[in-house]
């Protein structure tokens, strides 16, 4: 009789992760944009069944730290991969005046303060 257990064929927790120091950080920004980006458009109600998740108050926040992350990082990511992100970034800005009953004024809307007023 053998004391060895039998092997597990599926790879293992480590197997599959890899260390956050292997990541580029232009990788960990766009990721981090892009999460930023869905969870602001869930809460303007964009997504499937949008009404029931609509949260202006919480899209508002997203959206500003987004805009701050996008503006901040564009430097240092470069523009192949800003642009697409501040094309997003702009997208948001004018979902959230469209779906707000009292908008803002040009300047004052979620992340403007970082972007400069967003018209349509």
């Amino acid at each position: 009789m053998s004391d060895a257990t039998p092997q597990d064929p599926r790879p293992g927790f480590e197997a599959m992760t890899r260390d956050i120091a292997d990541v580029p950080a232009v990788e960990v920004i766009t990721t981090v944009a892009v999460h930023l980006m869905s969870s602001a458009a869930v809460n303007l109600g964009l997504a499937e069944d949008g009404e029931q998740h609509k949260d202006l108050d919480e899209a508002r926040k997203l959206i500003h730290a987004l805009a701050g992350l996008v503006t901040a990082s564009a430097t240092e990511i470069g523009s192949y991969h800003a642009a697409p992100l501040r094309d997003g970034l702009k997208s948001l800005q004018l979902a959230f005046r469209e779906a707000s009953l009292v908008p803002d004024e040009p300047g004052q809307g979620p992340g403007e303060k970082f972007t400069g007023p967003v018209y349509g």
